[in-house]
């Protein structure tokens, strides 16, 4: 796939003017997004995403045209787990509803710009050391077993993480715990001091990172194009913000994603694991010499994929559904009547 600096360069270009625009349509006056607000543009996010996979399919050919939707898919798949990590953040620093909306999209630009690097890092070793591949399908297995032990054991791990890093935040930091609207920061006596806002966004990008080792070599299993990998990460993030308040009353109802997604990672795996040995050039594999192993074709990959996914969420909403006798969950955000400061 030969990808010219200058489609580099509009792709970038295009996908920044998107964020912008998100920004100033959306996030700058501070508001809680509607139901209908959050569908449309959730829908008008995922449209752009398609015809862009569409423009890769006419340009480069049907082979990266289904990479791009197989990556498309597992990142967007992938994200919707990053939203419970959110809706736990949010909860957790009490976050009034109409300033979640600047928080999330801070958080998406700074994830879109931590994966850019990791897919440069990750490009780059992949071009030098096919070997790599072994190490993203043992990466990849692993998180998909531990995947499945969190979802038996239901223990939470996340406090002991978020308490240290607001330590160490306010330990460098004059911080104070009340929200001055949407900003980051606030000035209380004369003296400029980091509100609660600047925390979520600090523990947000944090957990990003995280995600980041997960999502990288699981679309890098899929294809080893930078460039769809990078945009598929792009258009995954696009319109997270927006499916985050989509959700917001379902994302508890979902109890069976993370087994499908441990099953969509442990698959993917598996594939780069085989395509390791296919590949291989490690002395003490095989003496040197390739393996002769089947290899997943895209098709089937985005297949499985779908399948799963499919599969999964009918399965948790019938069984939320008979948990719940088909009354109503509760929204998995609480909403905060924290008083503001504007001194």
């Amino acid at each position: 796939m030969n990808v010219s600096l200058t489609v580099w360069l509009v792709t970038i270009v295009v996908i920044i003017g998107l964020f912008v625009f998100d920004f100033f349509a959306h996030v700058r006056t501070p508001h809680a997004p509607s139901l209908k607000e959050s569908g449309s543009w959730s829908a008008v996010y995922i449209a752009l995403a398609l015809v862009f996979g569409g423009f890769i399919w006419w340009q480069y050919g049907g082979t990266y045209g289904g990479e791009y939707y197989a990556g498309f898919v597992t990142e967007k798949a992938l994200s919707v787990d990053n939203l419970f990590v959110f809706v736990i953040i949010m909860a957790k620093f009490a976050v009034p509803r109409e300033y979640q909306q600047k928080v999330l999209l801070l958080g998406i630009v700074m994830a879109l710009v931590m994966r850019g690097a990791f897919i440069a890092v990750g490009a780059a070793a992949i071009n030098a050391y096919s070997w790599v591949f072994y190490l993203f399908g043992a990466f990849l297995i692993y998180t998909a077993v531990k995947l499945i032990r969190e979802a038996t054991s239901h223990e939470e791990e996340d406090d002991e993480a978020d308490s240290a890093i607001m330590k160490f935040v306010k330990k460098y930091l004059r911080t104070t715990d009340e929200y001055n609207r949407d900003k980051l920061f606030t000035k209380i006596n004369g003296k400029r001091l980091a509100t609660p806002m600047l925390m979520v966004l600090i523990v947000i990008g944090f957990t990003d990172v995280l995600f980041a080792l997960d999502s990288i070599p699981a679309i890098y299993g899929l294809t080893t194009e930078p460039y769809i990998v990078f945009t598929a990460n792009a258009f995954a993030l696009m319109g997270l913000r927006q499916l985050f308040f989509l959700l917001d009353g379902l994302l508890d109802k979902l109890v069976y994603l993370s087994w499908g997604l441990s099953i969509i990672l442990g698959f993917i795996g598996v594939k780069l694991v085989l395509h390791a040995l296919h590949e291989n050039t490690l002395p003490f594999v095989n003496g040197g010499e390739h393996v002769t192993v089947p290899e997943i074709s895209t098709g089937l990959s985005l297949s499985v994929i779908l399948g799963v996914l499919v599969i999964t969420t009918v399965a948790s909403l019938v069984k939320s559904r008979k948990d719940s006798g088909g009354t109503g969950g509760t929204p998995a955000v609480a909403e905060s009547t924290t008083a503001t400061s504007d001194t």
